[in-house]
This record gives C-alpha cells, sequence and structure tokens, in this order.
C-alpha cells in the first residue's frame, strides 16, 4: 500500500502566505564548518510516499508532532492564521474550496469549483451541493461573500487585506466606508458567487494565487464585531470548518485533538481520532525512539543525522516552496491607508550597505555542512521549485569579503576614529541592530556566524534585545516596526503561487521591509497583469523582478529549503 503524505503535509500552504517557524541552523564562529565532516544529502532521492504492504488499519488514533520551540497561537480560521505553526495544527481540519493538480493549477473537484473569464476580468465560484460545514449548515454563497465583506472591512485585524481583494471592483469604496456593500461580488444563486475584477492574470488559476481560498461560516460570527473576530471563540476555541476532521479539544498553546466531521462531503475519514502536539526540538529525536508520534511536522533539517536512521520511521523527502532570507527595516506599515511607507532615510537606506552584508555570508558552506545539503545557497526570491519561472541568470550574493569592503569603501562608510568599525557616512557611530529567532541547537552559532562576518567588514552588529527572540514575539517586531530592528533573518513559505506580489507589494502587510518604489511596483503589477497569461511575457516579467529585487537587496535570500518528514511504519 503507497499513502502521500506530502499532500496533507503541504495542504494549508496553498491557501494563504504565511511566515515559517524557524528552527535555527548554523556554522561554528569561523564560518569554515563543523567540527565533524557530515555527509550531505540529495533529497531528490528521498521517497515522497510511505511504502507498506500491510492491511490499511480501520479506525485508531494518528499521533503527530509539530516540531515547534514556542507555543502556537491558535488562529485556527484561514482569514486570521499569521504563522506555519498555526498552519500546520489547522491541516486536518481546514480545507481549501479548491484544489490543484501536480503543476499546482486549480482544477475541478473539490468543494468548490472555479471558472476564469479572462475576457471579462471576471471569476465564478460554484460550491457543490453536498458541502456543509462541521454542524450540519449548509455552506452557502452568503458564506463566501460574507468572507470577503470581514477581510475588506475597515475593522479587520487581519493581514490578509492586499492588493488581491483591492482588485475587485467595489472593494475599496467598501473598505473605505463609501458603500455598505461590494459592487463587484454578486450572489447568482444559493451555491453560485460570481466576483468582477478590474483585471485578471494566470495566478488566479494558481492554488493559493488570486482568489481567496477559504470561508468563513457566516451563522457563527452573527452578532460578533469584526473587530473582535480574532479573539472569539469561534476562531480560538470552537471552529466550524468543512474539512474531513474538526477539532475536538484544543490546549492552548500546546495540542489539538481532531475527530471526524460527520458532516464531510469527500470520502469518510478512516482515522477515530487525530492528535497534534507540539514538541520542542530538543526532545523530538528521544520521543522518535520511544515510538510516541506517528508523524513529525517541520523536522529540522540541521539534526537531520540523528534521526535519519531511526528504528521504525521512513523518511520522505522533496524540495519546499520555502527560503530563508535577511531583511532590511526601511520604513513603516500604515495600518489606516493599509500600504507601506518607504524611508529614503533610514538607516539601511543605502542598497551598497545592504549588498555588503550579502557579500559577507558564506551560505553555501551553512547549507552543505550543517543542513547536510538540505538547505542550499539561494539566489533568488523565486525559488527553483517554479521551474522556467526562476530566473538561472541571477547569482544572488555569496561569500566575496574583498567586494562587501569595496562597496562600504565606495559608499562612505569608512573608519574614521580607527576603532576597527566603520561610521557611517557622515562620521557617526554606526551600530546595527539584528534580530533572529531562537530554537534548534544551531540557531545561536548561526547568528554569531553572520554578526562575526559582519564585524569583519567593519559593521558593528549587535543583537536586538541583546539575544535571539522567541518566535511569537520576534514577529510581533517585525510587525510593529519595532525601532530596534535595522537588519532581520525570517523565512517565508510561497506556497503554489510565485508570484511576489503578496509578500514584497506596497499593499502588503506581509512586507516587513517596508520597501517600496515606483519601479518595485511597476514590475510586480506586469507579474500580476493580463499580459501575463502570455507564458514568454509572464517569464520575462518574473526574471525582470528577480534581477530588480536582488539588485536592490531589500531582501537577500540565503537557503532554499527542504522538507523531511517521518513517517512511522
Amino acid at each position: 500500500m503507497k499513502k502521500n503524505i506530502f499532500g496533507m503535509v503541504t495542504l494549508l500552504s496553498v491557501l494563504a502566505l504565511a511566515a515559517c517557524g524557524s528552527n535555527g541552523g548554523g556554522t561554528d564562529s569561523s564560518g569554515g564548518g563543523s567540527n565533524a565532516a557530515n555527509d550531505t544529502e540529495d533529497v531528490s532521492n528521498f521517497p515522497i510516499e510511505v511504502s507498506n504492504d500491510a492491511e490499511a488499519i480501520e479506525g485508531g488514533t494518528l499521533d503527530v508532532a509539530v516540531v515547534m520551540d514556542t507555543q502556537f497561537q491558535g488562529l485556527f480560521q484561514t482569514e486570521f492564521y499569521q504563522d506555519n505553526y498555526d498552519a500546520q495544527f489547522m491541516l486536518p481540519s481546514n480545507e481549501s474550496l479548491f484544489v490543484n493538480d501536480a503543476d499546482f493549477k486549480i482544477v475541478d473537484g473539490g468543494a468548490a469549483n472555479l471558472e476564469l473569464d479572462e475576457d471579462n476580468n471576471a471569476a465564478t465560484i460554484t460550491l457543490r451541493d453536498n458541502l456543509k460545514w462541521s454542524d450540519g449548515e449548509d455552506v452557502t454563497a452568503d458564506d463566501i461573500i460574507f468572507t470577503y465583506e470581514v477581510i475588506g472591512n475597515k475593522d479587520y485585524t487581519g493581514i490578509r487585506y492586499d492588493s488581491n481583494f483591492t482588485n475587485i471592483v467595489g472593494m475599496e469604496d467598501y473598505h473605505d466606508g463609501k458603500a455598505d456593500t461590494i459592487s463587484g461580488i454578486t450572489k447568482e444563486s444559493d451555491k453560485v458567487v460570481k466576483i468582477q475584477y478590474k483585471e485578471v492574470h494566470p495566478g488566479m488559476m494558481q492554488a493559493g494565487g488570486g482568489i481567496w481560498a477559504s470561508a468563513l461560516p457566516k451563522h457563527a460570527f452573527e452578532g460578533i464585531e469584526v473587530k473582535d473576530m480574532e479573539s472569539s471563540d469561534q476562531v480560538r476555541k470552537n471552529p466550524i470548518v468543512f474539512g474531513p476532521y474538526v477539532m475536538s479539544n484544543i490546549v492552548a498553546g500546546e495540542s489539538v485533538e481532531y475527530v471526524p466531521n460527520e458532516y464531510y462531503y469527500g470520502d469518510k475519514p478512516k482515522l477515530d481520532k487525530l492528535s497534534f502536539k507540539a514538541v520542542p526540538t530538543s526532545s523530538i529525536v528521544e520521543a522518535m525512539n520511544a515510538k510516541q508520534y506517528d508523524m513529525a511536522l517541520s523536522m529540522p533539517t540541521d539534526t537531520y543525522p540523528t534521526y535519519k536512521d531511526t528504528d521504525g520511521y521512513q523518511i520522505l523527502g522533496r524540495t519546499d516552496t520555502a527560503y530563508t532570507y535577511l531583511g532590511f527595516k526601511l520604513g513603516k506599515w500604515n495600518a489606516d491607508e493599509g500600504k507601506v511607507e518607504y524611508n529614503p532615510d533610514s538607516k539601511m537606506a543605502d542598497k551598497s550597505l545592504r549588498q555588503a552584508m550579502g557579500y559577507a555570508l558564506d551560505n553555501d558552506a551553512v547549507g552543505s555542512r550543517f543542513y547536510n545539503g538540505l538547505r542550499t545557497n539561494a539566489t533568488t526570491l523565486i525559488p527553483p521549485v517554479f521551474g522556467s519561472l526562476h530566473n538561472t541568470d541571477v547569482e544572488g550574493y555569496t561569500l566575496n569579503i574583498d567586494k562587501a569592503n569595496q562597496l562600504l569603501d565606495d559608499a562612505g562608510y569608512k573608519d574614521v576614529d580607527g576603532d576597527g568599525m566603520r561610521e557611517d557616512k557622515n562620521g557617526e557611530k554606526l551600530t546595527i541592530n539584528f534580530a533572529s529567532m531562537s530554537g534548534g541547537e544551531t540557531a545561536q552559532p548561526l547568528a554569531d556566524y553572520y554578526i562575526q562576518q559582519w564585524n569583519e567588514i567593519g559593521l558593528d552588529v549587535q543583537y536586538t534585545t541583546g539575544r535571539l527572540i522567541d518566535f511569537q514575539a520576534f514577529y510581533d517586531k517585525l510587525e510593529n516596526d519595532d525601532p530596534e530592528i535595522d537588519v532581520y533573518q525570517g523565512a517565508w513559505n510561497t506556497g503554489y503561487d510565485p508570484s511576489p506580489m503578496g509578500l514584497y507589494g506596497p499593499n502588503s502587510a506581509f512586507n516587513y521591509t517596508r520597501f517600496e518604489s515606483e519601479e518595485n511596483t511597476k514590475l510586480l503589477e506586469a507579474i500580476d497583469s493580463k499580459d501575463s497569461f502570455d507564458e514568454a511575457k509572464r517569464k520575462e516579467a518574473f526574471d525582470a523582478w528577480q534581477e530588480y529585487a536582488a539588485d536592490e537587496a531589500f531582501v537577500i535570500p540565503t537557503l532554499y529549503r527542504s522538507a523531511v518528514l517521518p513517517v512511522s511504519n
């Protein structure tokens, strides 16, 4: 019997973009390697399915570890969650409206079908007749419309309102309080919704693309103000869903139990119960040796040799749609206007400074020696998993100390007082505050290595708060534009839609660097334009933006990721 497990693991990555939890990683203080030689792995040699000839077990409980060094927030509706940890806990219950094929293209057969009218800039969502919420109520067109009204409401506290929503006719008037309804969204019948867009583009037929793929149960949120929804029981304690399982017991920050959704439209779930528990990186290998879990999600790749031969487990693997990056704080988020405010006078505004910090790092060594080859040097912000849309001509940033020093010299960052550290261009003391997440065995050595390398090119870089920061606190600081952060190490899972607009566009709250320029917006809009239905023009648009982003270096990708999944025999 073969069972595809990664289909479940990646289910929610197509719903919305979310920040990845960092499991750390690193090198020794010299950046030259670890104390012991490590064999490198090629993830293409890993199986993606469990191979097992035994009979499928009916009933029983599946115990799943979610490897993390923080507590999960527990925002269990897709419209409100923000990070990959909550996404992992929603895998069994929160299903996308749409299904996709092997190329990530939306196809018929899911909870709803999607039809895109390229000529008339419209999309039609048709819900299946037997689609019900987990409380037995029908999922209707009213639920779909309600979801758009929540995200578009001026009091919405989530971070999903972006250019994908402002592209809907009438959405901005609704958001600004000039209209009571969204004129571009119409109810065609109890099961059919039509959405009129200003312009459609090919990414809309991509899983996780420009059309929202989730829904909120309108009847469950009746009487709850939009501003209070995120903290409501309907989001945190008793989420109503239409996926195969429903959450039956939630221990805040620690674990979630699930039972089958008796109203699920698809094949009846075969397991009586699922149990997902947060497990620290320091104890997951011991727990696997004790056979405590049937599966482990978000396994750290830096410690792969310690569990790769664990008795009773098969290790699955695949190239991920995620990457780690350095981000530079260049402005603030204007929540009232829903856009970034780039500050050309910010500490990190000179791209030569940013480029130099990129050239100071040896990410090839980090990936091969400390992630066992399961992370590799990243060159552009479009991962190679997207094939021809990844620009192979962009070389990215590799270790080149001479070039880093030359960039800083030419830009006017010089050591004025002879202490070995460069002053800013005005001759004033320059201290750069670096934020990075705690968690895992190598988070600290990696961050220490980065700081050492930056010191080597004469930059005084210090830890924000004086130490590494817990995952939740780290993203709280990023989202609130904490002035103590100048540069940070983060990670993104792009999902199955390669369009970077949702991460780096001027109206994206996920644009944590707060970088914005006319050229950047122009290039991003070209990717998400009707012209991109022409495959050659689409590739040209992707290539142009990747070249621009690499040169501006508002974000520098450092490592592409592979995902590994231990599954019990």
